[in-house]
């Protein structure tokens, strides 16, 4: 097998380090305690090593294994990073005693029970069960966490088995399953489980993880912080921070489903140009979930020749369009988990070095311009745990590898924690209802707790039913330009096209058996404004890239995802740790997705502080509920006092050249500050220094902005910004053209 694709490759640029141990100790049934490598004792039957290891500052690896054997030193998910220096321990016989930095780690044996105190303060404590190592923890509050799919937000109160995949009676509601052994309190922990496959139990006072296999060798990680933000961030260092996309990827993506022929596929590309509807990417299913795909079959990596009889001539077409194009794959039938182990079975059929090289074959295509731009790998919900992440992590590696001068993409329906290291996730195969476009905004914001930096769902759900109308299509159109993830795709598909509402035609019938008879009414298909309405809501997608290409760089260093959960913000406010149906957007924007049908009014809460009506510039007083009036074109967004938002103009991609000056708006009320960034948004250069990063800064009472380069980045400035302040003083013509310079500047109004 290629060593490239091995389990600790390092293509990712994550290197290896070795384990500093604080701590081992050799425990017996008869409680027996003493510090190994002073008193080792003789093996005897039920004895256990336990080694406590400082990841970090605030993260603690605690190591549970027979004294015949040791506690895994890698885990599955968890990112190679340095570890500090250990630090001595002392204490006496039956329990023990050692400092960690800021806090004091306690062992007692009977139970094993490892605390972590901060002065008088118990910060959390984990216990281990003698006879079937179930892990305990007590509960101080709500609970986050356990992946994509989970419900409700809150996970007090549940029971969440092993489960993976589209399975179960919920599924097109809450979409798919991807489990992580995680969960994190407001009061300023996380505990991660190495071991992917069991089953959580939360109650109001604790909860327990009981591992599908009782077997006593385990790593458990605790994690603590300022608040759920810096846990989250602490979640970031040992799972591995946000991969930097391409630019591309955060723009509009359409997908199509049954294609028709070659002049189809080119047509629909021609007319997002034509009706200056920005898209930056196509994305075409394969052939077997529909009747006729781009490829011949589930696994083929052969372009149909009745839908693409020239592939180079076509994408080249479409790349001089300015669009990238995305191809669906499915894992092989020999697929069955060895992507990247080392061993016997690593040479057998499925290997990721052989599998990967017929997507690369395609990623060629005999000239850099000619060939595919990114992934779609679909299904694996039955491939194991370890499996799905090598296939997570070969698609970033293998494309980085093929095409070291591009950032790769890849949209997974399956994964495990440190997905965000590599790719995206959506949420699978979800129904056309208004009842899973609520449910899905919730999901959103719980895959994010979960690391999930890059989600996202099918624009109007995935399988049609009668309440699949142009309403709920918008409504589902507005909240996905607020996802990080923005792509259009459904069975139906005409009906996914901006424009399809307005055809006179619902477009070729994919799958008999979901077809819904008379659906839909005529007059449905005969609706100009959806277009309209799109249109707006794209341009906002695209004004913004700079704002939120921003905040991705800003997720790439911290671990800090696009969809925050209020709580995130307001830790100590139960209103805003209750909110689960709106979240902020970045550290600036506040979104209320609209998901009842015939809505007139939008009731939400708003946090505490001073936050501004982005459609009227109106300032509104947070800390309450307020109804927000609403028409079909109108989703609620609320921009806090003190934001500073870059944006630009519209643009038909997100690359698309352009000499106007970016736009610094200003939201007055309150300080502010924001860390303007930018890259070639491709390549990996910015490695290397080549990025712009300006801090900005707003004294509200000065009423001054002052612009900070960071000297870290080498690439040129933009030589100048406009600077406008936002809401009613903006029609008064307070605007600036500001001179950029590496020795900063600061604008008075």
């Amino acid at each position: 097998m290629d060593p490239a694709l091995s389990r600790r490759s390092v293509i990712s640029g994550v290197a290896a380090a070795s384990a500093q141990l604080l701590f081992r100790a050799r425990l017996r049934a008869a409680p027996v305690f003493a510090v190994a490598d002073q008193n080792p004792l003789a093996a005897a039957p039920g004895a256990l090593d336990l080694t406590l290891t400082a990841m970090t500052g605030n993260t603690l690896r605690i190591g549970i294994a027979p004294v015949t054997a040791e506690a895994p030193d890698s885990e599955l998910g968890i990112a190679q990073d340095p570890w500090p220096a250990p630090l001595e321990s002392s204490g006496p016989a039956r329990a023990h005693s050692l400092p960690w930095g800021r806090y004091r780690i306690e062992v007692e044996l009977d139970p094993l029970r490892i605390a972590v105190l901060e002065g008088d303060r118990t910060r959390q404590q984990i216990s281990f069960d003698p006879d079937s190592t179930n892990i305990h923890s007590p509960v101080d509050g709500p609970l986050f966490g356990l992946g994509e799919g989970a419900h409700p937000l809150d996970r007090r109160e549940t029971r969440e088995a092993a489960i993976n995949g589209q399975v179960g009676p919920d599924t097109r509601t809450f979409g798919a399953r991807v489990q992580i052994p995680w969960l994190m309190s407001l009061s300023g922990w996380g505990v991660f489980i190495g071991q992917p496959l069991g089953a959580f139990e939360c109650t109001q006072t604790d909860f327990v993880f009981r591992p599908v296999e009782a077997y006593s060798t385990r790593n458990v990680f605790l994690l603590l912080g300022d608040g759920p933000a810096e846990v989250l961030k602490e979640y970031a260092r040992l799972t591995g921070f946000p991969h930097m996309p391409p630019r591309w990827a955060l723009g509009y993506m359409q997908s199509h489903r049954t294609l028709a022929s070659r002049e189809e596929v080119l047509n629909v590309a021609k007319t997002f140009r034509e009706k200056k509807l920005p898209c930056d990417a196509v994305i075409y299913l394969g052939t077997g979930f529909c009747p006729s795909g781009w490829n011949t079959g589930h696994g083929s990596f052969t372009f149909n020749q009745e839908i693409f009889p020239d592939p180079s001539a076509m994408l080249r077409a479409l790349h001089d369009l300015h669009l990238r194009v995305v191809l669906h794959v499915v894992p092989p039938g020999n697929f069955h988990g060895t992507i990247a182990d080392t061993g016997a079975a690593a040479e057998e059929p499925g290997d990721a070095a052989p599998y990967w090289e017929k997507h690369a074959a395609l990623e060629k295509m005999g000239a850099k311009e000619m060939g595919v731009d990114g992934w779609w790998p679909d299904e694996g919900d039955k491939l194991s745990v370890a499996a799905r992440f090598d296939r997570n992590r070969m698609y970033f590696e293998g494309s980085r590898r093929t095409s070291p001068d591009s950032r790769p993409f890849a949209l997974h329906r399956n994964g495990y924690a440190g997905l965000q290291r590599f790719g995206w996730l959506w949420s699978g195969d979800t129904s056309c209802t208004w009842e899973t476009l609520h449910a899905q905004i919730m999901v959103g914001i719980g895959a994010a707790l979960s690391g999930f930096t890059y989600w996202g769902t099918d624009i109007g759900g995935f399988e049609p039913t009668p309440e699949l109308t142009p309403e709920l299509y918008l409504r589902w159109f507005q909240w996905a330009a607020f996802c990080p993830l923005f792509r259009g795709h459904g069975r139906a598909w005409h009906l996914r096209l901006p424009w399809g509402w307005n055809t006179g035609d619902a477009g070729p019938k994919e799958v008999e058996g979901d077809w819904v008879p008379a659906w839909p009414p005529a007059a449905d298909l005969h609706r100009p404004d959806v277009e309209e309405i799109c249109r707006k809501y794209l341009n906002l997608r695209y004004r913004l890239l700079p704002y939120l290409y921003s905040c991705v760089a800003e997720g790439h260093r911290t671990g800090l995802p696009l969809m925050r959960a209020l709580a995130l913000g307001w830790p100590g406010d139960p209103q805003a740790v209750a909110a689960d149906d709106v979240y902020l957007w970045g550290d600036q924007f506040l979104v209320a997705p609209v998901y009842e049908n015939d809505a007139t009014t939008r009731r939400l809460y708003l946090p505490a502080g001073l936050w501004h009506d982005w459609w009227t510039g109106d300032a509104v007083q947070g800390g309450r509920l307020i109804e927000r009036a609403v028409d079909l074109e109108t989703m609620p967004l609320y921009v806090r006092a003190g934001a500073i938002v870059p944006m630009g103009l519209t643009k038909q991609y997100s690359d698309e050249p352009s000499s106007d000056p970016v736009t610094l708006r200003i939201y007055t009320g309150a300080d502010g500050s924001f860390a303007w960034y930018d890259d070639d948004g491709i390549s990996y250069r910015h490695e290397r220094g080549e990025f712009f990063r300006i801090a900005c800064a707003w004294d509200d009472r000065a009423r001054t902005l002052t612009l900070r380069p960071d000297p870290a980045g080498t690439m040129p400035l933009p030589e100048t910004v406009r600077v406008e302040i936002a809401g009613a003083e903006q029609v008064s013509g307070q605007s600036r053209l500001v001179t950029l310079t590496r020795k900063g500047v600061t604008v008075k109004f």
